[in-house]
């Protein structure tokens, strides 16, 4: 299995890049984390998934640190599309794909790390986009393919945890089957789809 990243990561750094300062404490729908939290998040995911790619060990597999805000620094709107290009990049190599890595702590096949990277940057991205009043752009057909592989991904996990799946997303939520592709992603990982500023939990 292979899978173009780009379409979605160019949605996500064109969501981070209208991102006002005055956002930054604003809640999101990911575990209770702030925008500026997110943000680090998502630096942190594409160093630890573009290393993912190359097959390059990072300390403690690629873990993720817990995500803190102070770490995002003064140049994050230039720094975080660039490392997301990055990540789309190192995915374009079908080398990528094939044998395994290390991601997320854990050693695992290189095609579910891919569709892992693929679930962040698509879930991350709608995170953000609710968070900050934006509409994420899930109704693009560049981003079918994209979707469908990380709802593959993220269903096969939900079947073998149903209850949820600590360290990576919560108990699902239903969602009809005939809804949108991304709504029914997002109920697979614990979000509901109508999620708005000011609502409680996911």
């Amino acid at each position: 299995m292979t899978a173009d990243l780009h379409p979605a990561t160019a949605a996500l750094a064109a969501l981070i890049g209208q991102v006002r300062d005055d956002q930054l404490t604003a809640p999101t729908p990911c575990g209770g984390i702030t925008v500026g939290e997110l943000l680090d998040h998502v630096d942190s995911l594409c160093v630890a998934f573009t290393a993912a790619a190359a097959k390059t060990p990072l300390a403690g597999g690629g873990r993720a640190p817990v995500p803190d805000a102070s770490r995002l620094g003064g140049d994050w709107r230039r720094r975080l599309p660039a490392r997301l290009g990055d990540l789309a990049r190192a995915w374009r190599e079908e080398s990528a794909w094939t044998g395994t890595t290390e991601a997320g702590g854990n050693r695992l096949p290189a095609a579910a790390a891919g569709a892992a990277a693929l679930d962040e940057v698509i879930v991350h991205g709608w995170d953000l986009a609710v968070a900050t009043g934006r509409t994420y752009p899930g109704a693009d057909p560049a981003l079918t393919e994209a979707m469908t592989a990380a709802y593959r991904w993220v269903g096969a996990i939900v079947a073998q945890h149903p209850d949820g799946s600590p360290g990576l997303f919560g108990p699902p939520v239903p969602v009809p089957d005939d809804a949108p592709l991304l709504d029914r992603l997002l109920g697979l990982t614990g979000r509901r789809p109508g999620w708005r500023p000011g609502d409680a939990g996911p």
